[in-house]
């Protein structure tokens, strides 16, 4: 049985470690423990977030199923710091069909854990009623399985620590969790929701280049509405170059026209139209934007 390092040992190897990083020749990464909280904010001034994580059978979002639920309520202060993290919930869920191998050779979870589990959407309903906003690392893959389990997601507004952060202007080289835990000088046992989301909680945060976290940075992106712009009939001959300027093709019929669309924000949608109408069409097509916020973004039905 191996003993547990005592705090005179952990104290050693802390002075170790900043002996070898004071030298430059060495970058080293801490097991992640527990989050870093701002303390001594007024606890009347506090809102109640929500960062969850699912872990699904597959990637489909209308047919694979979620196997684990995972929510950590924390609370901010109006200046995105985080102040507290309070205890989470975590469910398993059997699938109605067995869960894929793959899929358990990245999350550790079998057939054998989830059977005979439910999350129950009650519960879950409850549980997030105080929150005014939900997070997740890819919103847009979690919010769609999520809001299948429970109407009441659809009620909150939701924001994504993956793509409402300007990462690579702060330098970072991808915006995997793990990619951006690394660059915070921490590692975590990932693919269990639960550590998922305290670990993307630890990397919110952390100050940015500017000083404020990025969580508010997170925070002012999902306040800030987007127009979402169809552009429908386009030519053919056209797509690439609404490829290059960032359009998106949309093949489903059920989400949406079949067409290219791009999400700009309301100071570049002038702008945006008349690309469209100069560089693409030559003519005015008479598109219709539509406004989207925190509560319809990210969600099939936005």
């Amino acid at each position: 049985m191996l003993d547990l390092p005592t705090d005179s040992d952990l104290a050693r190897l802390e002075a170790m470690a900043a002996q070898l990083e004071a030298s430059g020749r060495y970058r080293l990464l801490r097991r992640f423990e527990a989050c870093t909280l701002h303390v001594g904010a007024d606890p009347a001034s506090l809102k109640r977030g929500i960062y969850l994580d699912t872990e699904t059978t597959g990637v489909d979002t209308r047919r694979d199923e979620i196997i684990e639920l995972a929510m950590v309520p924390f609370d901010y202060d109006p200046d995105g710091r985080l102040c507290a993290v309070h205890a989470p919930f975590v469910a398993l869920s059997q699938p109605s069909k067995p869960i894929p191998a793959e899929v358990t050779q990245i999350t550790g979870i079998t057939d054998a854990m989830v059977e005979g589990r439910a999350i129950d959407p009650e519960e879950v309903a409850a549980f997030i009623a105080e929150a005014v906003i939900v997070i997740a690392h890819n919103a847009a893959f979690d919010r769609p399985f999520a809001e299948r389990l429970t109407e009441a997601f659809k009620l909150k507004g939701w924001a994504c620590s993956m793509s409402q952060v300007d990462w690579k202007g702060e330098g970072a080289e991808g915006t995997r969790l793990s990619t951006l835990a690394s660059r915070c000088g921490f590692f975590f046992d990932g693919h269990r929701a639960e550590n998922d989301c305290l670990a993307g909680l630890e990397v919110l945060g952390r100050p940015l280049s500017d000083g404020r976290t990025a969580l508010a940075h997170l925070l002012q992106a999902a306040r800030s509405p987007t127009w979402r712009i169809v552009a429908t009939n386009s030519p053919f001959e056209q797509k690439d170059k609404l490829k290059v300027r960032g359009y998106r093709w949309n093949g489903d019929d059920a989400t949406g026209p079949k067409a290219w669309f791009i999400d700009v924000a309301e100071a570049d949608r002038e702008s945006e139209l008349l690309f469209l109408a100069q560089e693409i069409y030559g003519y005015d097509p008479d598109l219709a934007p539509r406004r989207i916020t925190a509560f319809e973004r990210f969600s099939e039905r936005g």
